[in-house]
């Protein structure tokens, strides 16, 4: 197996920027890093949630247990839970990748791996922001527009993914 000493040169050159930094401007290396211990702080109670989060659907939401009390007849649940799991959750979109590529590997269907995709522009964190800019209407109406739009979501991504199989058998 190939080692990464690429991992350990990035960290040597910018230990090395954060030396330099010292050296030339001593007050502007404290800035930078108060900086960012502040933002570590900051983030620390949301990595907590994220850790109680992660450990609860582990310990209480299992694969046996989803597909037993959502079959393929189920679509209705299916798409709800898609789509509301991504909305409520808080952590980057990168960070669920992995899950939903276990799940894909597994057992879940193209289709609702699509739903939940479609719906990472939903930010409920956000929303504060976007309620202020451009008023509560406005808002609410985007955020119902853009869940029922993932819905028929699944149709396109399970045509392509159709046609390309398709396509690939025949080559």
């Amino acid at each position: 197996m190939k080692k990464k000493v690429w991992q350990w040169y990035f960290l040597g050159i910018t230990i090395l920027i954060y030396i330099l930094i010292y050296f030339v401007n001593y007050s502007k290396f404290w800035a930078i890093t108060n900086k960012f211990f502040h933002f570590i702080l900051e983030f620390i109670p949301l990595f907590l949630i994220i850790f109680v989060f992660l450990f609860l659907t582990n310990y209480f939401i299992n694969t046996k247990t989803l597909k037993k009390y959502l079959g393929e007849e189920s679509w209705v649940k299916w798409w709800f839970i898609a789509i509301l799991w991504w909305i409520i959750s808080v952590w980057p979109s990168y960070a669920r990748y992995p899950l939903l590529k276990e799940f894909k590997d597994r057992w879940i269907k193209d289709r609702y791996l699509a739903t939940f995709l479609y719906n990472r522009g939903i930010k409920l964190h956000f929303y504060p922001v976007l309620i202020v800019y451009f008023w509560l209407t406005y808002s609410i109406i985007l955020l119902i527009v853009m869940a029922i739009l993932s819905i028929p979501q699944w149709i396109i991504v399970e045509n392509l993914i159709n046609f390309y199989s398709k396509l690939s058998k025949n080559i």
